[in-house]
């Protein structure tokens, strides 16, 4: 149980600076912000499955799904945002005129 209550702290803090620190990033650093995050995700997914795989009781195996489920959707969401704010700097091609 003193397990739990201290990743639960662990978790609480980083949610906290996390916050803390991603608020004060400007407008222009977001991109190359959320591409560092999408690959810190990516070893976060990992640790997720590490940690479904070692679960004992039915509360720890409950945890490390919704560990998993939650470092997938974020990882996912933050390549489709980042592929969305990258299109906006891409050339358009120029369209034929149908004349």
């Amino acid at each position: 149980m003193l397990d739990l209550l201290l990743m639960l702290v662990v978790f609480a803090g980083a949610f906290v600076i996390g916050y803390v620190l991603i608020s004060r990033v400007p407008q222009m650093l977001h991109t190359p912000l959320m591409s560092m995050t999408n690959a810190i995700s990516a070893v976060t997914v990992l640790g997720a499955i590490l940690l479904f795989a070692a679960a004992g009781t039915l509360v720890e195996r409950a945890l490390a799904v919704v560990a998993v489920a939650a470092a997938t959707f974020n990882l996912t969401g933050g390549f489709v945002i980042t592929d969305r704010m990258l299109g906006l700097f891409r050339k358009k091609e120029p369209t034929e005129s149908g004349g």
